[in-house]
């Protein structure tokens, strides 16, 4: 004998499928976003990933909503990505962030990235004031509502001081690829 659905439940099914749909595409979090450059990141000779800025802001504002698209070329485990970003947050911050916090955003990252392969997207979009979502394709994955991190995250890419200075340029439509 089926049970007939009451209301109610048929509303929280919807709801929570809108809530879902609501932040199922990283776009949706950009209205207007716009190529502003891209480039390739190579170690050693091999292709890693190549990388997309986009940001509804022309000319591009740091200051403004923006989404960096890592688009894999090789399988790279999470555990990889995260000690990679763990590194490069730590050489750009020195001692302004905490061991402690380091940890906490290491455990952060743990539940934002997956282990990739080729093809692999990952989009992290960057809410100033409020953090970062983090999709793997269209999906949401997790969501950083911590500012600190979130600039300190992105900062790996675009501060004038990250470790691939060509990459930044062409992110920034300022080199070509």
């Amino acid at each position: 004998m089926t049970r007939p659905r009451s209301p109610l439940r048929h509303t929280l099914w919807l709801l929570v499928l809108l809530g879902n749909h609501a932040l199922a595409n990283w776009q949706e979090s950009l209205p207007g976003a716009q190529i502003i450059g891209t480039g390739e990141f190579r170690m050693f000779g091999f292709d890693i990933y190549n990388a997309r800025l986009w940001s509804a802001a022309q000319p591009f504002a740091s200051d403004q909503p923006f989404a960096l698209e890592l688009i894999y070329q090789r399988r790279i485990s999470r555990d990889d990505l995260v000690q990679a970003s763990v590194e490069e947050i730590k050489r750009l911050s020195g001692t302004s962030v905490s061991v402690g916090q380091l940890a906490a955003w290491q455990a952060q990252m743990q539940q934002a990235f997956v282990d990739v392969q080729a093809g692999t997207r990952l989009i992290g979009v960057y809410l100033p004031g409020q953090g970062a979502r983090f999709f793997v394709g269209p999906q949401l994955q997790y969501e950083v509502t911590d500012p600190v991190f979130a600039r300190a995250f992105f900062d790996i890419w675009l501060d004038p001081r990250t470790s691939n200075p060509g990459l930044r340029e062409q992110l920034l439509g300022i080199a070509k690829p």
